[in-house]
């Protein structure tokens, strides 16, 4: 009987460990998004990038614009969807907003390949080592910064934008008045 009892305890303290792993674990992953993350109406934080053709885009020389920024990649479904989209407002808003469209970590051979497929013409930017991707807490993708002429976290949209009128109302949100 006491091997049993005995059994039944050690058992039981497993159990028990397990449970606050589990209980910790999910925590953790349930509240980053609290801990850390931009908010709406913080500064976004500047970087500089490199397109495929080695041209250096720094955000904060965008200034006084509004700025769509996009992180994608080739093998998201969403993005596929939402790339058209993006290209057509683009054009209509140039000038007064711009897209920056920031891969994360895929060879130039798969960013081209993807911008030759989809005729993108707005800057495509390349993310290899995931910093930026890290400092926005990008995950899942795609996700979309919508940056206000002064440099401030307007809208941050997580998933695609398939509607056309979504993607133009979010650029109507933040062109310069």
């Amino acid at each position: 009987m006491d091997k049993k009892k005995q059994r039944h305890i050690s058992r039981t303290i497993v159990l028990a460990i397990l449970f606050i792993a589990v209980f910790y674990a999910l925590y953790n992953n349930l509240t980053k998004e609290t801990r850390g993350t931009l908010q709406k109406g913080d500064e976004a934080p500047d970087f500089v990038l490199t397109d495929s053709s080695g041209e250096q885009y720094q955000l904060s020389d965008y200034q006084g614009k509004g700025v769509f920024l996009n992180f994608w990649a080739t093998w998201c479904e969403p993005c596929k969807k939402e790339m058209p989209n993006m290209e057509k407002i683009a054009k209509e808003y140039k000038g007064q907003v711009e897209v920056l469209a920031v891969n994360i970590g895929e060879s130039e051979f798969q960013v081209n390949n993807f911008v030759e497929q989809y005729s993108l013409t707005f800057p495509i930017l390349i993310d290899t080592g995931r910093e930026v991707q890290k400092v926005y807490n990008v995950n899942p993708l795609p996700v979309t910064f919508m940056i206000s002429p002064d440099g401030k976290v307007e809208d941050i949209i997580v998933g695609g934008l398939v509607e056309e009128d979504q993607v133009r109302a979010l650029f109507e949100k933040v062109k310069p008045k």
